[in-house]
């Protein structure tokens, strides 16, 4: 979803042109006006509003105050209480719009980067590596420019895999260490543990685990096939159609099978859409899929983790596992409740979807999140995340 097409500017009446980042593939803004220390947050919004991009050439530091101040502006603008007759179907599709709106103007501030992706402001931080990772090596001599908001959430994407999530489920190195995952930039990082503490303990099917092929659909970062590696699954094959998700997954596995001391044999990582197709990885004892858990449509690659229009994926692991499952295997499905409780999708669609699929419940194993957004009284939605389930259904054909 990167457009990488070209952004055009006048400096000192010059014409200057460079390359265009947008993660929510936005085309380059059509006029773009230089800024500095002496804008003011409300004339900015007002550009904004119009189209507007403001390249930044003042103090790195001040450019971020502007965004802080933009977004606390905004802020205040959305900070009506739902409606009591408002559903939460409505209030989540109104909470969707507010955040595209905001997203959009928030994204107007612009940060130039020259070669190696290199900032010539004052303050500015050493960006270079965090940009390498999320785009990849810079051309020799190419500048490139891209919104300052989306610059943050790269730098920070890029401090958060340095120092990665720890994952209890996994247990501990050999070093007494609790091992961690390290997710890329584009790629969903496993901070909801619940789901991962299921898939930890959930029955295996009837056999020994040695002996057994699972595969791990939409992998991401890799992190449930490192849980079914560590218990004793003999054979894990992880697919991604995200060649992000799948450069991490391998960095991933890689670095746990080496922390842990496992001799076994390699989780291996393969592109596909859904399940692996090759004559070799016909059928599986176990096949796991944790899905977008919202059925509504994507606004960036950094939101394919969380939304999926249309249940697609959801709908396209039901059709398809069932043929793929050895005899006596298992398909795991991992799902939150969420969708059912904004109005989205009702059990009733899900049921029958398992139902059309010529797949029974053998089980369903229940836990409660306990993210933040739970907890927040003054989130729209929480009357809906506060009584959120996660749920691992263990499905079998019939």
């Amino acid at each position: 979803m990167t457009d990488s097409s070209q952004i055009h500017w006048t400096q000192h009446d010059e014409p200057h042109t460079a390359h265009w980042h947008s993660e929510r593939g936005l085309s380059a803004p059509q006029r773009v006006q230089l800024a500095d220390d002496t804008l003011a947050a409300d004339p900015a919004i007002k550009l904004a509003q119009s189209g507007v991009g403001l390249l930044w050439n003042g103090d790195f530091q001040n450019a971020r105050h502007l965004v802080q101040a933009l977004d606390r502006r905004l802020a205040k603008r959305n900070t009506r209480p739902p409606s009591a007759k408002q559903t939460l179907t409505n209030a989540f599709l109104a909470q969707r719009q507010s955040q595209a709106q905001r997203a959009k103007i928030l994204g107007s501030v612009l940060i130039h980067l020259g070669a190696d992706y290199a900032i010539a402001l004052r303050r500015a931080p050493d960006v270079r590596l965090a940009c390498t990772e999320a785009w990849g090596k810079a051309t020799a001599g190419s500048r490139h420019v891209c919104s300052l908001r989306e610059l943050l959430g790269i730098i920070s994407a890029h401090e958060w895999r340095k120092k990665g999530v720890e994952v209890a489920a996994l247990g501990k190195d050999r070093a007494g260490q609790a091992q961690s995952i390290h997710a890329h930039y584009g790629v969903f990082s496993p901070v909801r543990g619940e789901y991962l503490a299921l898939i930890a303990k959930a029955a295996l099917p009837k056999g020994s685990p040695a002996d057994m092929i699972a595969w791990d659909v939409g992998t991401g970062t890799g992190v449930i096939a490192a849980l079914l590696a560590s218990r004793g699954i003999g054979s894990v094959v992880a697919t991604d159609v995200s060649e992000r998700a799948l450069v991490c997954a391998r960095e991933n596995l890689k670095r746990l099978q080496q922390s842990s001391g496992r001799t076994g044999k390699a989780v291996e990582v393969l592109k596909a859409n859904l399940f692996p197709e090759a004559a070799a990885h016909a059928k599986a004892n176990l096949i796991v899929c944790n899905p977008p858990w919202l059925p509504a449509p994507v606004g960036s690659a950094l939101e394919q983790a969380v939304y999926d229009e249309g249940s697609q994926m959801l709908l396209g692991f039901l059709k398809g596992v069932g043929e793929r499952l050895a005899s006596g295997g298992q398909a795991w499905l991992i799902l939150s409740d969420l969708a059912e409780r904004l109005g989205l999708r009702s059990r009733e669609e899900l049921m029958q979807a398992i139902e059309d699929a010529g797949l029974r419940v053998m089980e369903r194993i229940d836990t409660q999140p306990q993210h933040p957004k739970a907890q927040d009284a003054s989130d729209p939605l929480h009357a809906a995340r506060s009584r959120e389930i996660t749920s691992l259904w263990r499905l079998a054909q019939k």
